[in-house]
């Protein structure tokens, strides 16, 4: 039996008759309490519970096993813990392997909220944290202490979208300490574009919020880990009282099912974009893993088999406050957001100060205004038209 194309599978994942009882979809399966008609069926609950038998509306129900299940499978793991945002996902997934006395390495170009998690509560439970730049490969072995349990990466980074090599950050950091546990922000690529657990990460995590859900009106977070892991990450999970909503996890099966075709527009789309974009005059940078100019692009080519629609690019000036103001006020299609990966295309404006704040180690310098974007499903004409009226707005102030 031939295996199944990635698109093929996307259609079938969580979809088996157990769960669907004949429907399309998985059903919505709301419950606190889980009914047992006799003590023997209690005991065989509790005893397989980890396979799939319902005990309790906290460990899930067939919703939630639904979606696991499909999470596992195309990430290639053990097993899935659900979270009820990407963010819980990445501390979740940190806490469950770290104590007092502890040191976590983190990459300098983590998401923000991931950095100051490790430096406003690990701190203060005495887990230190140290930063290193995301292009730093094999060099790694020189910053794991013996008191070094988790290493954190993300690829692409956090608005400046640097790519890491990851094999040869894997490889040296299990040559100095074969136990410790390696966790990737794999939200960028939605668990697909770049598979994770076969370059040896122990742990993908991302917020299914993004891409999963698709559709911008769900928040949920998921982190697929191999066998080495799982049962700790599931176990601790649990007694910090993470689930999710079992709304939310069904929007977020149904949304593997379009993923494929979504991913593949928007990846279209964000090219054509940033490729335009590298042309301009106003533009110094354009950072789109697809891109020779992005940082680790040669990663990107070797490792990843896609991209998607998030990306940055930067001004060759540092706009002021009114500048940025007039800028994105009148865009007409692109939308001020915090949040990304759905069908609808956003922007936000980053000034180098801030760039500097978020950044632990010794980043190139930027002086200009950058700008990320996520490109969504509408004609490319229509977006590079938008940002085309507000170069023209710059120019004419």
């Amino acid at each position: 039996m031939t295996e199944k194309k990635l698109e093929t599978l996307l259609v079938n994942v969580g979809r088996e008759k157990k769960y669907t009882q004949g429907a399309v979809n998985p059903l919505i399966q709301r419950t606190s309490s889980v009914i047992f008609d006799t003590v023997e069926h209690m005991q065989h609950a509790l005893k397989h519970h980890t396979k799939g038998e319902l005990i309790y509306g906290r460990r899930g129900t067939m919703t939630h096993f639904a979606f696991r299940d499909a999470m596992t499978e195309l990430e290639g793991g053990a097993g899935c813990a659900l979270y009820p945002s990407g963010t819980a996902a990445v501390t979740n997934s940190i806490l469950a392997f770290v104590k007092t006395g502890d040191h976590v390495l983190m990459t300098g170009n983590a998401y923000e909220p991931s950095q100051a998690f490790c430096d406003k509560v690990l701190k203060k439970m005495g887990i230190t944290t140290d930063y290193f730049d995301p292009m730093i490969g094999k060099d790694i072995a020189s910053l794991i202490k013996p008191n070094t349990t988790v290493l954190f990466l993300e690829s692409p980074g956090s608005l400046t979208m640097e790519v890491q090599d990851v094999p040869a950050i894997v490889r040296a950091a299990r040559k100095v300490n074969p136990e410790i546990v390696i966790i990737i922000d794999n939200t960028w690529s939605a668990g697909i574009l770049f598979k994770a657990l076969e370059f040896g990460i122990d742990i993908s995590v991302q917020s299914a919020t993004k891409y999963i859900i698709g559709h911008s009106d769900g928040m949920l977070g998921t982190a697929v880990a191999n066998a080495r892991c799982w049962e700790q990450l599931r176990e601790r999970s649990y007694l910090l009282g993470q689930i999710a909503d079992p709304d939310t996890v069904y929007m977020a099966t149904r949304g593997l099912h379009t993923l494929a075709v979504r991913l593949k527009q928007q990846e279209k789309n964000s090219i054509k974009i940033a490729k335009w974009l590298a042309k301009r005059p106003e533009v110094a940078e354009v950072y789109h893993p697809a891109l020779p100019s992005c940082p680790g692009h040669r990663y990107f080519k070797r490792d990843f088999t896609g991209s998607c629609g998030l990306f940055s690019f930067l001004l060759n000036t540092v706009l002021t406050p009114e500048q940025v103001a007039d800028y994105l006020d009148n865009m007409k299609h692109f939308k001020m957001a915090f949040s990304w990966g759905g069908f609808e295309s956003l922007i936000l404006d980053k000034q180098p100060e801030f760039l500097q704040t978020v950044r632990h180690y010794n980043p190139p310098k930027k002086t200009g205004t950058l700008f990320r974007l996520h490109i969504g499903l509408e004609d490319p004409q229509d977006l590079m038209g938008d940002l085309e009226a507000g170069f023209a707005r710059l120019a004419s102030r």
